[in-house]
């Protein structure tokens, strides 16, 4: 019967999975009640698979999420018009900063163009706009300058003629497999959920290293802009090298390409001046690397300026897209270090313009999506040639000022550029190499103003400038990858410093109020009579515990160790007293045993209640007050926890010491405000006893003061009843 039930279920789940209830009319066998809790729980169990699935999916490709609500009529005008703007300011961008990487401007436009279709994808941002950078282009560059030297391009027999088609493509490899590299460490930090790795580079640090990598970028596109033939140089003062080689040839100057330059760069300017003035009032931003770029080109192929002034061209410019290549994984090695550098720089720029355009227009970005996406977008560059990208102030700035609400924006300018590539690239061949290297400055004003950082965080934090002081410096002189680690190091020794170094306070209330502050310039605040409260700003640990026992001694106004040492020098003098008395009283009654028994019986009681009198006026656990000493003007301490984020084995040793030293001149010491976590690593640690117990944690200043006030108030009657 057992069986015959059990086939029914089985055939009842069967037929219910295949067929729809409709089709399946009576012909179905009515289960058991264990049979359709089964089938229930197997179908609540896939609904709950797919709903995992879907999320998950939407999660790894957000515009699975968006693109099906997406609100044509409201947005798709203004995504158009954003992606137009940012396509145009990206062509001359993407030219430009592939000089900084050191590989033919074509590179640029690749990497202008795939990396920013696949993030329009995988992005959580609506308003950045991925592409080439300036920090990270010169970071790739100096990569693939130091391992690709010109030296090892000489042709036979004239070391003064380099074979650039071979150089460059050597470069396009190695620049290939570090993009390679950075796109699998963002990838692999995103899916451990390592989001958080920004959080070791702190604003100043961010800021200070991108206003030295803006001076590396100037200083390495000087040579262009003089028309001067210098070689690259990528070790620790390489910036000092190339201006004291630029310095030495200033006088070889080509002045054709510094007049050219110059007018650029001047209209760039003014017009970019111009753009930042009338934002408002203009429509979309004027072109003007744009406008610049074509009339360059054109005045250079009319006037023929590379044959007549000997100004530096571009050259060929292929047109159409390159076959997708492996990068050579055997390069890996000479470039993993500049790799994780490059990932963690470019995300921090990302996320940190994504997080400025989500604040401003309310929505979310996930950090580890973020590091997923340009993790992709550089992998799949990385395929095609192009240099690692990442997010630029000025297109994104662009792409949300024009009316830019979606990666749609990002889409259409990245498919702009492939109508470049594909059709009008030639059409630069001539355009003079000083246009690109002015467009790169112009687009380094903004970076320039970080300088006035310095007297802002002077009035503010002098730790931070420090910091930004620190940073810029390495960065200059070590170069772009030493600087940076040379800086991520010395702002964890500043975290150091500050939890070695905390502030310690002693704390007030304030009149009529459960609010405690600092006694020290604040006027409305008083001490608590009898009590003291002592504060710290940091945890505690090994590096500060000893300063943390020191300050605390220091600030109750006593000297504890002093009035400890007198307390035991007072115990043993009185027990030395004790001894002598003893030793007396024994000699006397020695001495009366040999008068006559009435006199030695009156002796011995007179010695006895007299040694018993004194027995009774001495406390079992001498006093201050018994020893003769000085007693204290506080009877109990308390030590707020508040900031106390975590304690170690060292820290919590020293909290037992300072319990039992201030027991012995007779202050009770309390914990108020204290972590849970602090709690259970107290309990693990053994540090309650029958002396020490957990009645002496209180959750607040103000519970322990009140009950610290009544208990002294109550004590003290009790003693002047008994006097």
């Amino acid at each position: 019967m057992d069986k015959e039930l059990r086939n029914r279920d089985i055939r009842y789940c069967v037929e219910r999975s295949v067929f729809h209830e409709t089709e399946l009319g009576g012909s179905t066998p009515q289960p058991t009640n264990s049979g359709r809790a089964i089938f229930n729980a197997a179908k609540n169990k896939l609904r709950c698979s797919r709903s995992a699935a879907k999320s998950l999916l939407f999660k790894f490709i957000p515009i699975l999420q968006w693109l099906p609500h997406y609100p044509v009529k409201e947005w798709l005008l203004g995504d158009i018009v954003s992606g137009v703007s940012v396509g145009i300011l990206q062509l001359p961008q993407g030219l430009a900063y592939a000089l900084l990487a050191a590989v033919p401007p074509v590179f640029g436009l690749y990497s202008s163009f795939f990396p920013v279709f696949v993030y329009s994808f995988f992005g959580t941002s609506r308003h950045v706009s991925v592409g080439s950078f300036a920090v990270v282009s010169i970071m790739v560059g100096n990569v693939a300058e130091s391992l690709v030297t010109n030296d090892n391009f000489t042709l036979p027999g004239n070391d003064s003629i380099i074979d650039m088609d071979a150089r460059d493509k050597a470069r396009v490899e190695v620049v290939a497999a570090l993009t390679l590299l950075v796109g699998i460490f963002q990838i692999i930090l995103g899916l451990v959920q390592f989001g958080f790795v920004v959080t070791y580079l702190s604003e100043p640090l961010v800021r200070g290293y991108t206003t030295a990598a803006t001076i590396h970028v100037t200083v390495s596109q000087l040579k262009h802009i003089f028309g001067l033939p210098l070689s690259e140089k990528s070790q620790p003062l390489s910036l000092i090298y190339s201006l004291i080689s630029l310095f030495r040839r200033i006088h070889n100057t080509n002045i054709g390409t510094l007049v050219v330059s110059t007018i650029a760069l001047l209209c760039l300017i003014a017009v970019k001046e111009v753009n930042q003035k009338w934002q408002s009032k203009l429509p979309m931003p004027i072109p003007i690397e744009l406008v610049v770029l074509v009339i360059s080109t054109g005045v250079s192929y009319g006037i023929n300026l590379h044959e007549q002034y000997g100004i530096g061209i571009v050259g060929n410019i292929p047109t159409g897209l390159l076959a997708p290549t492996v990068p050579k994984t055997d390069l890996f090695f000479q470039v993993v270090g500049n790799a994780f550098a490059i990932a963690v720089v470019g995300y921090t720029i990302t996320i940190s313009l994504a997080k400025i355009f989500s604040m401003k227009h309310g929505y979310k970005v996930d950090s580890n999506q973020e590091l997923i996406a340009l993790g992709l977008s550089n992998l799949t560059g990385s395929f095609f040639h192009c240099f690692a990208v990442t997010s630029s102030m000025s297109r994104s700035l662009v792409q949300e000022s024009t009316g830019g609400n979606t990666q749609i924006a990002g889409t259409i300018s990245s498919l702009i550029i492939l109508v470049i590539i594909l059709k009008a690239g030639e059409l630069f061949t001539a355009l003079p190499k000083a246009i690109l290297s002015v467009i790169v400055i112009a687009n380094l004003k903004g970076m320039y103003k970080q300088f006035m950082d310095i007297p802002a965080l002077w009035r503010t934090n002098k730790c931070d400038l420090l910091i930004w002081i620190v940073t810029f410096l390495s960065t200059i002189c070590l170069n772009l990858d030493i600087g940076l680690g040379v800086s991520v190091i010395f702002g964890l020794l500043t975290i150091t410093f500050r939890t070695q170094l905390p502030q310690y306070s002693v704390l007030g209330q304030v009149f009529d109020t459960d609010i405690y502050r600092d006694l020290s310039g604040n006027a409305m605040t008083k001490e608590v009579a009898g009590i003291k409260i002592f504060h710290t700003s940091s945890s505690i640990y090994f590096a500060n515990a000893e300063l943390y026992a020191k300050t605390l001694k220091a600030k109750v106004g006593v000297n504890i160790d002093i009035l400890i040492e007198k307390k035991k020098k007072a115990v043993m003098k009185r027990k030395r007293c004790l001894q002598k008395v003893m030793t007396l009283a024994k000699k006397i009654l020695s001495n009366t045993q040999r008068g006559s028994g009435l006199e030695f019986l009156v002796n011995k009681e007179a010695i006895v209640g007299g040694l018993r009198t004194l027995s009774e006026t001495i406390p079992n656990l001498p006093t201050l007050q018994s020893l003769g000493l000085e007693r204290l003007s506080f009877h109990s301490l308390i030590l707020d926890f508040a900031a106390v984020g975590f304690i170690d084995t060292v820290g919590i040793k020293m909290l037992k010491n300072i319990f039992e030293e201030f027991k012995e001149i007779e202050v009770d010491v309390y914990l108020v405000n204290c972590p849970g976590d602090i709690l259970r690593q107290l309990q693990s640690s053994r540090f309650f006893n029958e002396t020490f117990t957990p009645a002496l944690i209180f959750p607040t200043i103000h519970d322990a003061v009140s009950y610290l006030s009544q208990t002294h108030e109550s004590s003290s009657l009790q003693e002047v009843t008994a006097i």
